[in-house]
């Protein structure tokens, strides 16, 4: 789910604000914003804001420039993620790559780089030397993609703004479980903790985003900021720990989940299960590089069980053992088609330290495009189980984040959320979306 200097833009008189636009189908693939900049008035901002433009349908991405003469490419955002990479090598699978050939800016991290010995460190698998002596990384990830290739250096570019030296994987290997969907971006930028991700690289203390349900919109900052029409954040802390464990991500976004009601009823279990075991499983990760939420299997089953309850008399299961949406999803059922669209459902809230983290009725359903049942459509629960991806841990996804302001604050190691309108946000913030 991811320099030889911190680039200290806190002497840059803005932040960066990227906006959103989200692909919700295949054939809307070229329907990427540019990027674009919008000023501030004066004394709206503690450190005035600069912007660029963001997508998302399974995943989030950001469109920028790298290279000298820039090379324009299509970021994955990834706050799961370490390393910022890039396709280098074009292929049929990667027709988006980057040339570093034709970067005259571009400089690859030998093995002997302090780069390359100490500050992977929280990578999965060690970096290594490769033939040219030239430092190799392999990256995998929970869907059973993996990249590898050189670290390297380059400028990236927004706009009227150069970021010189970013250290970013230049990747001429992959192995994808989305080939479709991975097609149409050139790599991922990586936003968690880790010293090489690009929050960290960039020097900002918090990021924020805020992704829209209605218009395919939001918007994305970095840095400083205060607004006036901004509700009060609630705020959960990172979880840390200091002796490593071998199922622990460090650098994660990590937060205690403590419990979660359906409507107004707690799940009946403990919050030791909530917790990390002495391996480090269990952890509770933000992740804007996955779409749904997971739960661990117990905690699952007894959210499915709930929901089931309390929607028996107004939703159709769709009885069909063989289907599992994405793989971990096996709660679906049957809507009319005839435009009438869902009824009342309950909400969820997730009860993580500090607050409650609400998905209202509607988002608790997704839409199987290309799927129906004679005249229904067929709509899938959007938690689904760990157990059946394989992974050891609980993760928020993008979608239960959506009309939701999420400041990463890694200055003071929390996170903040406060119900927003993603739509009325930009449109506060001066963005024509």
């Amino acid at each position: 789910m991811a320099s030889v200097r911190l680039l200290h833009l806190s002497k840059l008189f803005f932040v960066f604000c990227l906006l959103l636009q989200i692909r919700f189908s295949l054939s809307s693939k070229n329907a990427i914003l540019p990027l674009k900049v919008q000023k501030f008035a004066p004394g709206s901002l503690t450190k005035p804001p600069k912007k660029l433009s963001f997508h998302h349908n399974v995943t989030l991405t950001v469109t920028l420039a790298v290279g000298s003469p820039p090379q324009q490419v299509t970021m994955v955002l990834d706050t799961g993620s370490e390393l910022s990479w890039l396709h280098c090598k074009k292929t049929p699978t990667t027709p988006l790559s980057y040339d570093p050939l034709h970067s005259t800016s571009y400089t690859p991290v030998p093995c002997t780089s302090s780069i390359c010995m100490t500050r992977t460190r929280d990578f999965t698998i060690p970096a290594s030397c490769d033939p040219k002596k030239l430092c190799h990384a392999i990256l995998s990830y929970a869907d059973a993609t993996s990249v590898e290739g050189n670290l390297a250096h380059d400028a990236f570019r927004f706009t009227d703004l150069v970021l010189p030296g970013v250290i970013f994987g230049c990747m001429d290997r992959d192995s994808s479980s989305n080939q479709d969907e991975d097609s149409k971006t050139t790599g991922l930028m990586g936003l968690n903790r880790g010293s090489l991700s690009f929050v960290t690289q960039m020097g900002y203390p918090k990021f924020s985003y805020c992704i829209s349900d209605l218009d395919s919109t939001g918007v994305l900052l970095f840095g400083e900021f205060h607004f006036s029409w901004l509700p009060p954040l609630s705020y959960t802390p990172l979880v840390k720990i200091t002796t490593p464990l071998p199922s622990f991500d460090r650098v994660a976004y990590t937060v205690q989940l403590e419990g979660i009601k359906v409507s107004e009823t707690v799940l009946p279990l403990p919050k030791s299960i909530f917790e990390p075991d002495h391996t480090g499983a269990g952890q509770t990760m933000v992740d804007s590089g996955t779409q749904f939420t997971f739960l661990l299997g117990p905690v699952y089953t007894a959210l499915r069980n709930e929901f089931l309850k309390q929607t028996k008399n107004v939703l159709r299961v769709y009885e069909d053992p063989n289907f599992v949406f994405q793989g971990a999803m096996d709660l679906c059922y049957r809507v009319e088609g005839s435009g009438a669209g869902l009824p009342v459902l309950p909400s969820v809230r997730m009860m993580v330290r500090g607050g409650e983290m609400v998905v209202p009725g509607p988002r608790l359903l997704y839409k199987v495009a290309g799927l129906t049942k004679g005249s229904d459509d067929i709509y899938c629960f959007t938690f689904g189980n760990s157990d059946l991806l394989g992974i050891e841990a609980y993760v928020i996804g993008h979608h239960h984040q959506q009309n939701m302001w999420m400041e990463f604050d890694l200055a003071n190691s929390r996170v903040g959320f406060a119900e927003v309108r993603c739509d009325s946000a930009a449109q506060k913030l001066g963005i024509d979306l």
